[in-house]
C-alpha cells in the first residue's frame, strides 16, 4: 500500500541530492499556466459574462449574477446544523486568539539626533480569498484566510467559492454560512483560475483586490502565478502534504491515522513516515490495511495517495539522520512522534507547521489548534511561511532627518553616488547646502 525508501548504511547527501531521494507528487504549474492564460484573458475582457460561461463549462450550473446574494448568506447561516455552528464558532475563536498576537506595532529608530526612521505596518486595502469546493467542502479555509486578514485590519475581504449544481449554482452553503459567522458579506459564485481573475482585473460586479490567497487546485496555483507581479499572493499551493519523524516509542496506530487523514484530501496527497525504526515501519505497514478499510474516500483518494510516488516510509539510521531528512523535505505539514518530542521540534528548520507529540495531530491543526492551515508545499517551506497576520501587512519606512542630520552624513551621500556614477544623486544634496557639502 505504501512504499520504503531505505537510506539507511550510508552518508545522508547534501542538499538538492538529498531533496532528490524523497519522494514528491509531480505539480506541472507552468504547465498548466498556458491552459489558464486565455481564461484570465477572458475574463479580463469579458467580465461576469465570462465568467456566467465558465460556470456553465466546469461546474455545469447556469447562473444570472456571480455575487451571492445577501440573503443566501443569512439562510446558510439559519440553517446550518447547530453542531457544525459550534465548531466553527470555536475555530474561529481560537484562530482569533493566535492571530491576534502577531499584530505588528510601530516602530520608531534614532539613528542620529534629529534623524528618524519609522517602520509602520499597513494593511493591503482589499483582499480576495479563495475557499476550494472540488472534491470536499472548506468551511474551515474560510475562517484561516478571513481570520489573519480581518485581525491585520484588512477594509475590504471578498470571498470566492466554486459554485454547485446541487445547491443551485451557488457555493456550499457551509461556505457561505462560514461567510456569515465572520460578518463576509462579499461572496462570489466562482472558483478556479477564473475567480482569481476576476480579483485580480475586476470586473462588473467584482472591485479588483491587491492580493488573493487561499488552497486550491492546480489553476488556481497557475493562475496565482499568471498575476505574480499584478497582485499579491500568498503561495502557490499544491497537494498536501504530512511527514511524519518517529522513533520506536511512537504509537503505529496514531501514525497510520495521521497519514491516512492528509491521503484522504486528494490522489497526489503525499504522507511520509521517517523513522529509524524497522519494528516501527513494519506496524505502521501492517496498521494501515484495516484502517483504510475501515474509513471512506478509499479507491478514489486514499489508495492512489499511499501509492503514489509521494509516499514513502523512509528508513534512516538514526533521528539525527531523520532530521536532516524531513528539513530537506520541508513538510507542509511536520509531525514530531517521538521520546522527547518538543526538544527534537525545536530543532527543526523547514517546515509549514510542527505537531509535538502524540496528542497534536495535523487534525487538530486543520481546525482548532489555534494555527492557520494554508501553509507552503512542495518543499516551499524551506523558504516560506503559511498564512499570518504578517501575510496581509506591508512594511513602510518613514525617513525624517533633520537639516544637522542630513549636514552630517551628506558627504558620504555624496561620496558614494560619485562611486556609483550617479552625480544627480549627490547633486540633490548639494543643492540644499548651496552646493557646498559640509565635509568635502
Amino acid at each position: 500500500m505504501i512504499s520504503r525508501i531505505d537510506l539507511r548504511g550510508d552518508t545522508l547527501p547534501e542538499g538538492g541530492a538529498l531533496r532528490d531521494l524523497l519522494p514528491r507528487a509531480e505539480f506541472d504549474v507552468e504547465a498548466a499556466l498556458e491552459k489558464v492564460r486565455p481564461i484570465c484573458e477572458d475574463v479580463h475582457h469579458r467580465g461576469t459574462a465570462a465568467l456566467i460561461e465558465y460556470a456553465r463549462k466546469f461546474d455545469g450550473v447556469e447562473l444570472t449574477r456571480v455575487r451571492v446574494p445577501a440573503l443566501a448568506l443569512a439562510a446558510a447561516l439559519e440553517q446550518l446544523d447547530p453542531a457544525v455552528r459550534a465548531a466553527l464558532e470555536e475555530s474561529i475563536r481560537r484562530a482569533r486568539i493566535v492571530h491576534r498576537g502577531q499584530r505588528r506595532s510601530e516602530h520608531t529608530t534614532q539613528v542620529v539626533p534629529g534623524g528618524t526612521v519609522t517602520e509602520k505596518w499597513v494593511p493591503v486595502e482589499r483582499v480576495g480569498l479563495y475557499a476550494p469546493g472540488g472534491r470536499s467542502v472548506y468551511p474551515s479555509s474560510v475562517v484561516m484566510n478571513v481570520v489573519p486578514a480581518q485581525e491585520a485590519g484588512v477594509e475590504s475581504i471578498a470571498l470566492a467559492s466554486p459554485p454547485q449544481a446541487e445547491f443551485g449554482g451557488l457555493p456550499h452553503p457551509t461556505i457561505l454560512a462560514a461567510c456569515a459567522l465572520l460578518g463576509v458579506d462579499e461572496v462570489y459564485a466562482a472558483g478556479g483560475a477564473q475567480a482569481v481573475a476576476m480579483f485580480a482585473y475586476g470586473t462588473e460586479e467584482c472591485a479588483p483586490a491587491n492580493m488573493v490567497t487561499g488552497p486550491g487546485n492546480i489553476w488556481v496555483a497557475a493562475a496565482k502565478r499568471y498575476f505574480t507581479g499584478k497582485i499579491g499572493i500568498d503561495t502557490e499551493a499544491g497537494p498536501t502534504e504530512i511527514a511524519v519523524l518517529a522513533d520506536s516509542t511512537a504509537d503505529p496506530v496514531h501514525v497510520a491515522a495521521d497519514l491516512i487523514s492528509q491521503a484522504e484530501h486528494d490522489p497526489l496527497a503525499a504522507a511520509v513516515l521517517v523513522t529509524d525504526s524497522e519494528e516501527l515501519a513494519s506496524a505502521v505497514e501492517k496498521e494501515l490495511e484495516p484502517q483504510v478499510a475501515a474509513t471512506k474516500h478509499i479507491e478514489d483518494r486514499i489508495k492512489p495517495a499511499l501509492a503514489g510516488k509521494q509516499s514513502a516510509i523512509v528508513l534512516v539510521d538514526s533521528l539525527e539522520d531523520g532530521l536532516r531528512v524531513v528539513d530537506a523535505y520541508g513538510a507542509e505539514h511536520l509531525e514530531i512522534q517521538t521520546a522527547d518530542a518538543a526538544a527534537w521540534a525545536a530543532r527543526v528548520r523547514n517546515a509549514g507547521a510542527v505537531f509535538v507529540g502524540p496528542w497534536a495531530p495535523v487534525s487538530l491543526g486543520d481546525y482548532c489548534a489555534g494555527s492557520n492551515h494554508v501553509l507552503p508545499t512542495g518543499g516551499c517551506a524551506c523558504h516560506s511561511s503559511g498564512l499570518s497576520v504578517q501575510s496581509f501587512l506591508r512594511g513602510i519606512h518613514i525617513v525624517d532627518y533633520s537639516r544637522d542630520a542630513l549636514a552630517e552624513v551628506a558627504h558620504y551621500v555624496v561620496t558614494l553616488a560619485e562611486a556609483e556614477d550617479l552625480p544627480a544623486h549627490g547633486a540633490a544634496l548639494k543643492a540644499r547646502f548651496g552646493w557646498k557639502v559640509p565635509g568635502q
